[in-house]
């Protein structure tokens, strides 16, 4: 192989852009890392906190299929559920839980109120139904969510709707909002 001969420009530009060099006295090179690595967080289940924490003073009456629904959080004014009766909040969600069992409701009305919460919906709609089909024509999901919606640590008011908007087989419920949006609740205590 012959020798490649560098050109003296050449030669001074790598000078230049490489710059002072010195010789090294030992060719072994110690491997350590900088610094110590980065800690991995300790993976922790999400605390399961049950929303239905309030207690139902006294016994509910049972609802019928014609029934109206009224309801509002202790410390906030009559004005807030009659605001909330002629929907001046505008809806933000709404589930249907039509057909399905007590059991079925409960998960996905929970699971519906949380997802709400969290993502800053102030007012949606609960359909519910009338209860036609339900044994004795008594409401069963009707009776079952006024309890649930009393208890839920995140509801401030709940009424039936309109005839409109369905009438005694639907409800529009007033949530809390997430602390993450929260910025100040005086329109609930105004006038």
């Amino acid at each position: 192989m012959s020798k490649k001969t560098t050109s003296p420009a050449d030669l001074a530009l790598f000078k230049s852009t490489v710059g002072k060099v010195r010789a090294l006295d030992n060719n072994t090179v110690i491997l350590k890392p900088d610094k110590k690595p980065r800690p991995v967080p300790v993976f922790k289940p999400l605390e399961q906190v049950d929303p239905l924490q309030k207690q139902v003073d006294g016994g509910l009456d049972t609802l019928f299929q014609e029934d109206k629904v009224g309801f509002i959080a202790p410390g906030l004014q009559k004005n807030v559920l009659k605001k909330l009766r002629k929907g001046y909040y505008g809806l933000d969600a709404d589930i249907d839980l039509h057909g399905l069992t007590s059991r079925e409701a409960q998960q996905q009305l929970l699971h519906f109120l949380h997802f709400c919460v969290e993502d800053g919906c102030r007012c949606v709609q609960i359909v519910h139904g009338k209860g036609y089909n339900s044994p004795g024509n008594q409401p069963v999901l009707k009776n079952d969510i006024n309890l649930w919606l009393r208890q839920h640590k995140d509801v401030l008011a709940f009424c039936s709707t309109p005839p409109k908007a369905g009438g005694t087989g639907a409800l529009f419920v007033l949530l809390k909002l997430s602390e993450k949006f929260d910025t100040n609740d005086s329109e609930f205590f105004d006038d």
